[in-house]
């Protein structure tokens, strides 16, 4: 990819605050992000001629808002990962002449509930509903146990391993000013906490909080154009894989991380020495596991003891979810937005917990129970 038909992050920013806010509505967290991106890009509304972002409000509620005609709408739903295809999309878009500005927005009123459409529950003669509900699976929660413990019968991966995953988090998190939980546990500290659905505690599951984000995306050729440093996307990639976590090929690897992952690999002309910071969703703590396997940074099997052995905390040889992730940073529902913030911030040289030389930064995002990903090739040069 070269600069000439080469895309750029221009603006990222996320709402005021993040945690518990229940005097905010989905709408407004999602207009609060979008007013905050644009100034970061140092741009106007009326600069704006696309836009991106998932149903409820949906892209049209959004635009409308804030006063934009859009020439390009993308209102593409498919979990966590969405606001990465948007990225992906937009780009496509922009490539193509059919946008110029793209404004991707996120906003969920994820733990107060204020202004959101109800959890999608599936009815009885839905798919989910006739083959797994019977079974007793209620959600992410007990869905996510299946994979997870397949995995730690076939390769060994220990309880303690799985914990560590939090804790290696955690220590990421008590640097960052806004994360939820900036207190340092312990792999003791993780077993201890409630249960929640076996073999998940309460410090391996994901928070549930309020709160934003927004991009704006637009051509490399206008990098000089705006207020803070560019970040290219150098590779992009999306893939799906089951809408059902029963039907997975493997219930030990995510076809489609390693699709994505391939496809985005390819398209910046990288590898993993190059990357030097990943941001892996974490809604639960097997999956940056799951995710290292797939990108190839370990070989099967091996992610557990790779984060135990301090590979992914700070000092470690590969910075992972930075920020703190969705298991201590902030995690809305639909985590995905938040990964590329942190990933912009770090290439940007402007994270609270900043990784030295952190010109590439890889971040995969999951949408349901690994039904489908995205991931993007973030860097400071283009290619």
């Amino acid at each position: 990819m070269t600069s000439a038909n080469g895309v750029i992050i221009a603006g990222a920013a996320e709402t005021d605050a993040i945690g518990r806010l229940p005097d905010k509505s989905t709408l407004q967290l999602h207009l609060e992000a979008a007013v905050n991106a644009v100034a970061d890009a140092g741009l106007t509304l009326r600069d704006i001629d696309g836009i991106a972002t998932v149903t409820a409000p949906g892209p049209v509620q959004v635009a409308h808002a804030l006063g934009i005609t859009p020439t390009y709408l993308d209102g593409t739903g498919v979990g966590g990962t969405s606001f990465l295809l948007h990225v992906r999309h937009a780009a496509a878009a922009i490539r193509a002449g059919y946008a110029r500005t793209v404004l991707i927005t996120h906003g969920e009123s994820g733990r107060s509930r204020v202004g959101t459409a109800p959890f999608p529950r599936g009815g009885g003669s839905s798919v989910p509903g006739q083959f797994e509900a019977p079974y007793g699976t209620m959600g992410p929660t007990t869905a996510f146990t299946i994979p997870v413990l397949r995995y730690m019968k076939e390769y060994g991966l220990t309880h303690e391993q799985l914990a560590y995953v939090a804790v290696a988090q955690r220590k990421w998190a008590a640097r960052n000013p806004r994360a939820m939980f900036r207190d340092l546990i312990t792999v003791e500290d993780v077993l201890a906490s409630r249960l929640v659905a076996w073999p998940f505690h309460l410090l391996e599951c994901c928070l549930v909080t309020d709160g934003g984000g927004a991009l704006v995306v637009t051509s490399a050729d206008r990098a000089g154009e705006f207020r803070k440093p560019a970040v290219h996307v150098l590779g992009t990639g999306e893939a799906a894989e089951a809408p059902m976590i029963s039907q997975l090929a493997d219930f030990t690897e995510s076809q489609a991380f390693r699709l994505a992952g391939q496809a985005a690999f390819a398209e910046a002309g990288i590898t993993t020495a190059d990357v030097r910071h990943l941001m892996i969703y974490d809604a639960f703590a097997h999956v940056p596991i799951y995710g290292l396997e797939a990108l190839g940074f370990t070989a099967k099997g091996e992610a557990g003891p790779f984060i135990a052995a301090g590979n992914t905390e700070p000092g470690g040889r590969l910075p992972l979810n930075t920020n703190g992730g969705g298991l201590s940073y902030t995690h809305t529902g639909m985590y995905g937005m938040f990964a590329i913030q942190e990933g912009v911030r770090q290439v940007r040289g402007e994270a609270a917990a900043q990784v030295p030389d952190a010109d590439i930064s890889v971040v995969l995002g999951n949408g349901g129970m690994f039904a489908t990903a995205g991931v993007l090739v973030l860097g400071r040069e283009g290619r």
